[in-house]
């Protein structure tokens, strides 16, 4: 398939391209991102209590299932939207760096997700214009700055357990 110039069709699929995005595609992402957040503001107590205990959750009479499967296809489609600019290998990075590195310095939920945000937000705007400004991929350049960050934030764990 490479030989005959038909890879370069499905590249972009593989590492993505940001800059390719279209003015109808950003109006979609946005309808995505005010669903998401509507959703996540609504249903932010209920998930942690399910994340932590799926039995709890239901004798307090969430339905836990609803939740979940609500949960997973704004994920789904999240992925969906996004894998033409960011790409399949990179994905994967970019919904779990942000949240690991939260992970490892935030003191309850609530700054655990804020921190996730702001940690996206950053690594996104700063890989783009990086990219830019080195010639880089961009996609590729975010995931270096999330990676960044993540072992930035290890390293404030370790100092902060430390003492």
């Amino acid at each position: 398939m490479a030989q005959t110039g038909n890879f370069n069709q499905y590249s972009s699929y593989l590492v993505g391209d940001i800059l390719s995005i279209t003015d109808s595609e950003i109006l979609y992402v946005f309808i995505i991102a005010i669903v998401v957040l509507v959703f996540w503001y609504f249903a932010f107590n209920k998930l942690h209590l399910i994340s932590i205990n799926t039995t709890l959750a239901k004798s307090k009479g969430i339905k836990t299932k609803k939740i979940d499967n609500i949960f997973a296809i704004l994920i789904a489609i999240v992925v969906m939207v996004s894998i033409r600019w960011i790409g399949i290998l990179l994905i994967n990075s970019l919904l779990i760096l942000p949240a690991a590195s939260s992970r490892n310095i935030a003191k309850n939920m609530r700054w655990y997700h804020l921190y996730a945000v702001l940690f996206s937000l950053f690594s996104g705007i700063a890989g783009v214009i990086a990219s830019y400004y080195f010639n880089i991929p961009t996609g590729p350049m975010i995931v270096i700055i999330s990676g960044a960050i993540y072992f930035i934030t290890l390293a404030i764990k370790g100092r902060v357990k430390g003492k």
